[in-house]
């Protein structure tokens, strides 16, 4: 695939805008690193196409083509993209990862992928179910659907400051039910919650808890 990091795109919404200056804020906002749950549950995956939903700074994309895989990353914000093409580059993935801006709200793929991911895509102007089915309905039969979300138990410290109402996170069992994950178009590998510790953009550590579900799309609707 090739990259593109300006595609055409007319979105003006305040996600973009809100996205765009708390980037600008920081020459990085997230470590450089793929999230752990992508690694542990996505790494014994044979490669092929896959779309990551609010790839942010491009870590997670970066991860995925340096495994061989074809992926498309889409933020909303056009500042996240330019970092992530920028990194890509350095590290020599660029050709194996489009970048697409895009406002969840709106867009709709129009292909179906291999993996579809969405690492902590809890955006503070749409519902979580919102994107999240948009996530599940871009899986290809035979396909795996991965997300991982901040449990309402275990949430970041260091971004107290932005919303946590309770409505923006979500279980991996609320996941399932909420996005209709089941028998028989679906099968459920993963329904967990996992403790681990991490470190905040100004060095803190924290136990932080994750919600993570993944599901193998066994037939189409």
């Amino acid at each position: 695939m090739a990259e593109h990091n300006h595609p055409e795109h007319t979105d003006n919404s305040g996600a973009a805008q809100m996205w765009d200056e708390r980037y600008r804020s920081r020459d990085r906002i997230w470590s450089g690193q793929p999230n752990p749950q992508l690694i542990a549950e996505a790494a014994a995956l044979p490669p092929g196409t896959a779309l990551d939903l609010g790839c942010g700074e491009g870590a997670d994309a970066i991860w995925l083509a340096s495994r061989g895989w074809e992926v498309t990353g889409v933020d909303v914000s056009a500042v996240a993209l330019e970092r992530a093409g920028a990194h890509a580059r350095e590290r020599g993935q660029s050709g194996s990862i489009t970048w697409l801006r895009q406002d969840l709200s709106t867009w709709v793929p129009t292909e179906l992928f291999d993996l579809v991911t969405a690492q902590f895509l809890h955006s503070t102007v749409m519902p979580w179910q919102q994107a999240l089915q948009l996530a599940a309905a871009a899986v290809r039969t035979g396909g795996t659907l991965l997300i991982v979300g901040h449990h309402p138990d275990g949430l970041p410290p260091w971004s107290q400051h932005h919303d946590h109402s309770p409505e923006r996170f979500y279980t991996a069992e609320d996941l399932a039910r909420e996005l209709g994950i089941a028998a028989p178009e679906w099968q459920l590998d993963v329904v967990d919650t996992r403790h681990r510790s991490a470190t905040g953009p100004d060095g803190e550590a924290a136990a932080l808890t994750d919600a993570v579900l993944r599901a193998t799309r066994l037939a189409a609707r």
